[in-house]
C-alpha cells in the first residue's frame, strides 16, 4: 500500500476530488494547510500598506491506495491539478506498512 499525499492550489479541489471518485476511490482526508514552494508568496495591499504574505493557502489532499493503483492516482491528480504556473503544488509518496479499521479489527488493503 502507498500514501499519496498532494499539496494543491484550493482551487483544484473539485477537480481533483472528482478525478479521485471517477478512479473509485472511495476515502481521503483533506485538511487545509499553508506554505510556499518556488513561489515565494507575494505582496499585497490593504488601506495603503503593503505586506508580504509568504505562506500561501494549499490543500492538503491524502489518501491510500493499492501499490498497483499509484500510478493511475498520479496521473488523475496531476491531470486535474496542473495549470501550467508555478505554485500547482506536489505529490509526495509514502509506503504504508499495514492499515486496521478499528470498528472490527479487520487488516490489510480490504480496509481502503
Amino acid at each position: 500500500m502507498t500514501k499519496v499525499e498532494a499539496i494543491i492550489r484550493t482551487s483544484a479541489f473539485d477537480k481533483v476530488k472528482d478525478a479521485l471518485v471517477e478512479l473509485g476511490i472511495q476515502g481521503m482526508t483533506v485538511s487545509e494547510v499553508r506554505g510556499y514552494g518556488r513561489q515565494k508568496g507575494h505582496t499585497e495591499s490593504y488601506r495603503g500598506r503593503e505586506y508580504d504574505v509568504d505562506l500561501l493557502p494549499k490543500l492538503r489532499v491524502q489518501t491510500v491506495v493499492a501499490d498497483e493503483r499509484v500510478e493511475a492516482v498520479i496521473d488523475a491528480i496531476t491531470k486535474a491539478a496542473a495549470t501550467g504556473v508555478i505554485g500547482d503544488g506536489k505529490i509526495f509518496l509514502y509506503k504504508v506498512e499495514g492499515a486496521i479499521r478499528i470498528r472490527n479489527q479487520e487488516r490489510g488493503e480490504t480496509v481502503l
